[in-house]
Order: structure tokens, then sequence, then C-alpha cells
């Protein structure tokens, strides 16, 4: 009958495996500071979440008031496709604010 003798492990298999353990310990470490990086961008980008729907509601506004200068022209020039003019400036509008106030809802600002 054949009996296994168990070899021992030699300079380089030590030497591999200490580096495989602590490759596994730096990436563990490294891990617990990306978690910490991706919080911190979450952070961050959350924080301009109110200054773009701020700009949002400005751009909306804005729109508005010049819509409102065509459609006025377009009348007083009696262009008979006014209200579709007037339909399209307004659906702008209101997409804006809309869209601004679902980013608000949506995130929990």
């Amino acid at each position: 009958m054949k009996t296994c003798k168990r070899k021992s492990w030699g300079k380089a298999q030590k030497t591999a495996a200490l580096s495989i353990v602590l490759t596994a310990a730096y990436l563990l470490a490294k891990a617990q500071d990306g978690n910490a990086g991706i919080q911190q961008a979450n952070t961050q980008v959350r924080s301009y979440f109110e200054s773009g729907t701020n700009l949002m509601y400005a751009i909306g506004a804005i729109l508005g008031l010049i819509g409102a200068v065509k459609v006025y022209s377009k009348w007083n020039a009696g262009d008979q496709d006014t209200s579709k003019v007037a339909a399209a400036w307004f659906g702008s509008c209101i997409f804006l604010v809309v869209v601004a106030t679902i980013i608000k809802s949506f995130f929990g600002l």
C-alpha cells in the first residue's frame, strides 16, 4: 500500500500565499474607502438637485415670457396658426415645470 506523504510548502509557495492574503486585505480596505467615496459623491450630487430644479423653473419662466411675446405678435399680425404656436410654447413651459417637480419629489428633496 502506498502512503501519502505530505509535502512541505516551499519558499515560493509561502510567498505566493502571503501575497494573496495581503492583496485580499488591501482590496478589502480599499473597498471600505470606496463606499465612503460613493456616499460622498451621492451627497454632492444630491446637493446640486435643488440648484438644478431652480434653474429648470427659471428656464421655464423665460420660455414662457418669450412664448407670450411670440404668440402676442402672431395674434396681432393675424396669423392663422396662433393657437398651434401658443400650445407649443405653453407645452414646453409646462414640461419643464413638471420635470423639475418630479425630480424634486422623486429624490425627496
